[in-house]
């Protein structure tokens, strides 16, 4: 496009100066040739019609060169060469033209010539503006490209430093343990292994310190299964809010602070005693299962 511009420039420029030059040293040459020579004045008028028509001829060249590459003044160009074409049809189909007349053709020829002049200006500008523009879009898509990398980079940055501290923040629950517990009237608990022993099932687990965690108030639920894979306790259903379901014996609650804790939750045989045979206990949170233990009562 720049090189384009820089040709129609210069050979606008260029084409503008020799037809000036050319149409007034031939129409006065030959003026001047004919009164040395003696012509009569339609020879002169013959002649000076022939200039003009030859100055326009160049003219059209000139617009027809214009036109081979298109720009945003294509249109322009077009109308114009289509006025210089009109011009030279009514010049040619004149017979000896007045004096008048031929001085309105050279009018509307420098009237073209004018115009051819300042679609050139016209062109630079628009060069200079284009270039202009051009090194603007440049930088801007430079500091674009630039702020893209940029902000690719913290988005990686900020999803690490999540995954970090998602990873920094996870409670550490260990030591998952399930006994069999028998009390005394005296309310002494003894260990058992016994299940016409048996009072109470206790379930129990350490949580780790922690101090970039949340704190605050937190829920663990306990499910025990019997032999028959029945849930025993509260045999409660509890809903999450991603649409999970869990079916739970009883809750663990804790006010966690930071610091290392123990806590445990207990399933009492609310009279009803517990049978022989294996029980499976599922520690959650929420709807995720983080344990499983067993206890085999004899």
């Amino acid at each position: 496009m720049k090189a384009i511009i820089a040709v129609l420039f210069v050979f606008g420029f260029g084409i503008t100066f020799y037809i000036f030059s050319n149409t007034s040293t031939n129409t006065f040459s030959l003026f001047n040739s004919a009164e040395n020579k003696n012509m009569t004045e339609i020879d002169q008028k013959s002649f000076a019609q022939k200039s003009i028509l030859d100055s326009l001829n160049t003219l059209k060249i000139a617009y027809d060169e214009a036109l081979i590459e298109k720009t945003a003044l294509s249109q322009e160009l077009e109308l114009e060469k289509k006025n210089v074409e009109n011009l030279m049809e009514i010049i040619k189909a004149s017979k000896n033209p007045s004096s008048s007349q031929l001085q309105v053709y050279r009018k509307q020829l420098s009237t073209l010539n004018i115009s051819l002049q300042s679609k050139v200006s016209e062109i630079k500008n628009l060069k200079a503006q284009n270039k202009n523009l051009l090194t603007e879009i440049e930088n801007q898509n430079s500091a674009m490209y630039q702020q893209r990398i940029k902000n690719d980079t913290l988005a990686l940055q900020r999803k690490k430093l999540e995954s970090t501290l998602k990873s920094a923040s996870k409670l550490e629950l260990n030591n998952f343990k399930v006994i069999a517990l028998h009390e005394k009237k005296s309310g002494e608990e003894l260990e058992t292994d016994k299940a016409k022993s048996t009072s109470k099932l206790k379930a129990s687990f350490s949580i780790s310190g922690n101090p970039v965690a949340k704190t605050g108030k937190r829920a663990y639920y306990v499910q025990v299964l019997d032999q028959k894979n029945a849930v025993l306790g509260a045999d409660k259903l509890i809903e999450f809010s991603n649409g999970k379901a869990l079916v739970y014996s009883f809750i663990v609650a804790i006010d966690f602070q930071g610091q290392p804790v123990n806590v445990y939750g207990v399933l009492n045989s609310d009279g009803n005693g517990f049978t022989k045979g294996t029980y499976f206990i599922n520690f959650f949170d929420k709807n995720e299962i983080i344990a499983s233990t067993s206890i085999t009562l004899k």
